[in-house]
């Protein structure tokens, strides 16, 4: 029996794809500075490669989860629906705004010794891919934004329509690519850029950046919870710190499964425990599980300003608060697998930040290596957008 258990965990250690991040990270360091040159480029060819199918599949993605998301949100319309939608989109915008204020607060003066001294468009020429094969995407991001919410907003006006279904299906098409395509080959794409950054003898600047930038995440997290609960607690006339301490079983159960699905049954149990109804807690959870992301938002906005200041890069408050617009929406839409989120969100990265490969690269490798206490994050602010929903929602709603 215990032979069992022991094999089942080492199982579930190999495909957890934080530890595959994580090993990607650790290899590519290590071999960096010893890797044959030959070698390298085989790498760096097939970064290359992988580069171009995600900028190709990055419209398709937006599309083929944008779209069903809002029609299957229309066509279950009701006030409750709706001001769940509202409060879950407005807790991410107030979640991004968090971490830009502390961002742009902290991060100058923690990374002042690495500011404007990283490159990576430069150093990423260190190793030569082999060759290079370009398909460039049927149509852009913003195209495919603007017919996302278009198509999405018409379809939820229709019943049982043969777009409707074909939407689905398209839906199911593109999570089955993110989850069995794009994801297994990440680690292998996150090992090229570290194996180069490794070459190129920048690497250990960018580990340094990545510890610091994790702490600072990891306090606003527990910042955000706080203002997220003292925000119910004072609509709801409870104790913000007795209703956290209540949801600590759904955080500590998200932190170790890193998803929030997996987690709805115990959410729903513990916001329960707090006094929401049953039919607000089990209407609340379930449909917060999918759109209230705003531990994600929080992860990302930090670690794009976070890049972005190391770089030099030009920060507008105005052009980086409509690039947290439409991400709110992309949080919306991102399946329910782990680096989902990101993977959601990288094409709005990249067309309205302008980072590259490199950096998308980066990115997703902060975004995971953070992904555990970001979704607990998110689960656990559920709970307070149900206590909410119970206080603006006396009678049943049907």
């Amino acid at each position: 029996m215990k032979v069992f258990f022991l094999n089942l965990d080492m199982h579930k250690l190999k495909d957890n794809l934080l530890v595959k991040v994580i090993l990607a990270i650790v290899l590519g360091i290590a071999l960096g500075g010893i890797i044959p040159e030959a070698i390298g480029r085989i790498f760096i060819t097939f970064n290359d490669f992988f580069s171009e199918l995600l900028n190709f599949l990055i419209p398709l993605i937006i599309v083929g989860l944008i779209v069903p998301s809002i029609g299957r949100l229309g066509q279950t319309a009701g006030k409750l629906l709706f001001t769940t939608v509202l409060i879950a989109y407005g807790s991410s915008i107030l979640s991004g705004l968090l971490g830009y204020s502390v961002s742009m607060s902290v991060f100058p003066t923690l990374l002042e010794n690495q500011t404007g001294q990283i490159n990576l468009a430069e150093k990423a020429k260190e190793f030569a891919p082999y060759f290079s094969i370009e398909f460039p995407p049927l149509f852009g991001v913003m195209p495919a934004l603007i017919f996302s919410f278009l198509f999405g907003i018409g379809l939820s006006r229709l019943k049982n329509s043969t777009f409707g279904n074909f939407a689905d299906d398209f839906e199911t098409i593109i999570t089955y690519l993110i989850k069995n395509l794009i994801i297994p080959l990440l680690p292998i794409f996150i090992f090229g850029i570290f194996l180069n950054m490794s070459y190129s003898g920048q690497v250990f600047t960018i580990m340094n950046v990545f510890l610091k930038i994790i702490g600072v995440i990891f306090v606003l997290h527990i910042l955000l919870l706080l203002v997220q609960f003292i925000i119910a607690g004072s609509i709801a006339k409870k104790n913000p710190l007795t209703m956290l301490k209540l949801m600590m079983p759904a955080y500590f159960t998200a932190l170790g499964t890193q998803s929030s699905a997996a987690t709805i049954p115990v959410t729903i149990a513990q916001v329960k425990k707090i006094g929401v109804r049953e039919e607000i807690a089990n209407f609340a959870v379930p449909l917060c599980a999918t759109i209230h992301l705003s531990g994600s938002m929080l992860k990302i906005v930090c670690c794009c300003l976070a890049l972005m200041l190391i770089q030099g890069m030009e920060i507008d408050f105005i052009q980086f608060f409509g690039f947290m617009m439409m991400l709110g929406v992309a949080m919306v839409a991102a399946p329910g697998v782990p680096g989902g989120a990101i993977m959601a969100a990288i094409g709005i990265i990249a067309s309205m930040l302008g980072f590259d490969a490199e950096n998308q690269a980066l990115m997703i490798a902060l975004y995971i290596a953070m992904d555990s206490f970001g979704t607990a994050g998110n689960v656990t602010g559920d709970g307070a957008i149900a206590v909410t929903l119970n206080k603006l929602f006396k009678k049943e709603v049907q």
